[in-house]
């Protein structure tokens, strides 16, 4: 939907453009600063023969009338110039009109659809101006709609001889689909930042004579949609090639065209439709999100699917269409399917870098702020990043990002509902009063219209004062975002805070309380701590590894304990594998779960599920002189990279984990020594 004025202005028919010219010059010849709702209604009224005026005559309503009722009426304390001198309350009045206009099908805003948009703003002044001049509202309205389906009617009624059959085919990708390009010139989807040469790509390969199908393939969360959508938006704008001017890009959704298909080959006849339409109607770019889905979607016994009723339209360029799916799903599905692979070119989204997120969350920034009615400064945008990429570990930007501030300012939004309830219960009051204002000029008591005239205008001024404070939107603090990733992660908060190093300089004295007589030790252990927590160690490994060497029961475990303690927060951020459970070599796939094709592969794996819950906590493998050597091979990945991957693939992050191995001191030496009996 078209935000500012300039949008809506070429939509307007030239009845209607010349009415805003001569509201402007009564507006002037006023003395007025601005152009309100009250000049409008003049400048429809000064255009005898605009259908408007036509309305407003048959009720009761003429210009010199209407002159005499405003030059009876104060102006308004307070007005909000928007555009070219236009008042908030014009812009918004155009747009009512644009909408009404677009819902009985029509493509210009005429004076009738101004005059409608009037009546539905209640407190403007042009509605008191009708209501003052004793114009029944309803009446007037209901005259105006009669015309709107006079004109429903009769512009149908011309279209069908012409363009009835392409309107039907139309119709079928509008029951199995979203056309995008209509959603981007109405100014739903959100702006694309940063992805120029994925759309670029995607341009070059949908210019080609054959085989013109990009799949784009890439992580979950990276914005292949959004890169659709960008493509989508310049189409509107027509800032595309000349091949591209002018198309239609269809979001199909094969779930509404499956639902409902009783009987074998319904599924295959509604693709068959859409695929006519696609091949009849050269401009519509058809778009398939979770492109996988293709495969096997609607097959049953004796049928075929949607890929292999795609295949030959795909393979002869009959028509366009644009795939999204991941990585994952693609060699899964897609390219076992050689045949069905080769139709589509891919276009490989790539997580953007902690930048490029930045700068996309800075063209969402304005419809977040919007949505939440909270300010959001320009660092919070890089906390969000930085801390989405340091505690959501198995998610992908820009998207973790988006969700950490999207939290954020909900929070934000949700703990301060007080200020907003007092400006409603004012409105309430002015609404009341205008209502009793009304009353009382209807019964000619105009010195009780005055008193509550005096009391609206109080009440007023306490509205507009309460509205620059709360102009004041709540600012977006690290505070909130912290809140919101401790939430998601399960992290306690305490321990996301930027003055945890103020506790861990204190670290050596609380460890020393709890394990006595291991001054050395955990003097180093604290100083090893520190400097991995100021970021002076390698980004790519865990926040500390240590062994802890020593005979039985000098405190080796109980430290590792005191440390998550102290560090984490808890004793349950202790995750303690026992590696005397470990001794044999098959035991190896127990930490990060079984083969395929073993018991226990649905299962997880010990450790990399248990990290996988918790990220950030101690991970003790202890005793480990008593595992098998091929198990301690796992461990180097882990300390080498921080990660680890699991038996179905998902790589598991150690970044935000301690990692303490013990061993027993001359249990080996014991061991050899000891005599049977």
């Amino acid at each position: 939907m078209p935000e500012d004025f300039s949008e809506l202005e070429p939509r307007l028919t030239e009845t209607a453009r010349a009415s805003l010219g001569r509201a402007g010059f009564l507006a002037h010849n006023e003395g007025s600063e601005y152009v309100g709702t009250e000049h409008i209604l003049l400048g429809v009224l000064a255009q005898n023969s605009s259908l408007g005026a036509k309305i407003l005559a048959e009720n009761g309503v003429t210009l010199d009338r209407a002159e005499m009722a405003l030059n009876l009426t104060a102006k308004p304390l307070v007005i909000t110039i928007v555009s070219k001198g236009l008042s908030a309350e014009v812009v918004e009045l155009i747009r009512i009109a644009w909408q009404l206009a677009v819902e009985f099908g029509q493509e210009k805003i005429g004076t009738e659809h101004i005059v409608y948009g009037m009546l539905q703003q209640h407190e403007a002044r042009a509605t008191k101006l009708l209501r003052d001049m004793n114009v029944d509202i309803d009446n007037l309205r209901g005259s105006l709609e009669d015309v709107f389906d006079k004109q429903q009617f009769e512009s149908l009624q011309s279209e069908r001889s012409a363009a009835s059959k392409n309107s039907g085919d139309l119709r079928v990708l509008e029951k199995f689909g979203v056309d995008l390009t209509r959603r981007a010139s109405e100014g739903f989807l959100d702006p694309v930042i940063g992805r120029a040469s994925e759309i670029q790509r995607m341009i070059t390969i949908l210019g080609r004579r054959s085989k013109n199908n990009p799949a784009l393939i890439g992580e979950p969360g990276v914005g292949k949609t959004a890169v659709v959508e960008g493509l989508a938006q310049r189409i509107a704008d027509n800032k595309v090639p000349e091949f591209l001017k002018g198309k239609r890009l269809f979001q199909l959704d094969l779930t509404a065209m499956i639902a409902g298909t009783k009987y074998r080959g319904q599924f295959e006849e509604r693709l068959q439709k859409v695929l006519a339409v696609a091949k009849k109607h050269q401009e519509v770019i058809l778009f398939i999100d979770e492109l996988h889905l293709l495969v096997g979607a609607g097959s049953a016994e004796g049928s075929m699917d949607a890929a292999n009723v795609l295949k030959p339209a795909l393979s002869r360029g009959e028509i366009r269409l644009i795939g999204a799916t991941t990585f994952d799903e693609y060699r899964k599905h897609i390219e076992k399917d050689a045949a069905l692979s080769r139709r589509f070119q891919s276009v490989t989204v790539n997580e953007p870098s902690p930048e490029e997120a930045v700068e996309m969350m800075r063209g969402l920034r304005g419809k977040l702020a919007k949505h939440h009615q909270v300010q959001i400064p320009d660092e919070m945008l890089t906390e969000s990043v930085d801390l989405s990429q340091r505690y959501v570990t198995e998610r992908f930007l820009p998207d973790k990002a988006i969700d950490v501030i999207d939290e954020a300012a909900s929070l934000l939004k949700s703990s301060s509902p007080i200020k907003l309830s007092r400006k409603d219960k004012l409105a309430r009051q002015i609404k009341r009063l205008a209502g009793k204002i009304d009353a009382a000029v209807e019964a000619e008591d105009y010195e009780k219209a005055a008193e509550f005239k005096m009391q609206m205008r109080q009440l007023e001024l306490q509205a507009e004062a309460l509205k620059d404070e709360a102009s004041d939107e709540p600012v977006l603090t690290d505070e909130y975002l912290r809140r919101a990733v401790s939430a998601m992660t399960n992290i306690p908060i305490d321990r996301l805070s930027l003055n945890q190093m103020k506790d861990l300089i204190r670290l050596e004295k609380r460890l020393s309380q709890s394990v006595l007589g291991q001054n050395e030790a955990i003097e180093q252990l604290a100083r090893a701590i520190r400097r991995n927590k100021a970021g002076l160690n390698r980004q790519s490994g865990p926040l500390g590894s240590f062994i802890f060497l020593g005979p039985t029961g000098v405190g080796k475990t109980e430290l590792a304990r005191v440390l998550a303690r102290e560090v984490f927060g808890g004793d349950d951020s202790l995750i303690k594998i026992d590696m005397s459970e470990f001794s044999e070599r098959h035991t190896a796939s127990r930490l990060v779960g079984a083969p395929a094709g073993y018991v226990g592969y649905e299962d997880g794996g010990k450790l990399t599920d248990k990290v996988r819950r918790r990220p950030y906590s101690v991970v003790l493998f202890d005793e480990i002189e008593k595992a098998h050597p091929d198990v301690l091979n796992l461990l180097l990945q882990i300390l080498e990279d921080g990660k680890l991957s699991d038996s179905h693939g998902r790589t598991v992050s150690f970044r935000q984990t301690i990692i303490i191995l013990t061993s027993n001191v001359g249990a080996e030496q014991m061991i050899q020594d000891s005599e049977l009996g």
